[in-house]
């Protein structure tokens, strides 16, 4: 299973950063499919969390129990 780890930090407060980790569920879905199609699912957190801000992100396999 792949997660797409993203850093992010707070709008107006730049010293209030974080990593975010959501699962991506795609079948026989590979780091680099990620890295295309991963952008809708980071949209998605986006609007959902609009005082945040994305500094970056990356895909890779899954270590541990991703963000909701």
């Amino acid at each position: 299973m792949i997660e797409i780890v993203l850093s992010v930090c707070m709008l107006g407060e730049s010293e209030r950063c974080k990593d975010v980790k959501l699962t991506y569920f795609a079948e026989s879905v590979n780091t680099q499919q990620c890295m295309f199609n991963g952008q809708l699912e980071i949209a998605k957190w986006i609007e959902a969390h609009p005082k945040w801000t994305i500094k970056k992100w990356y895909c890779g396999e899954r270590r541990e129990v991703a963000d909701l």
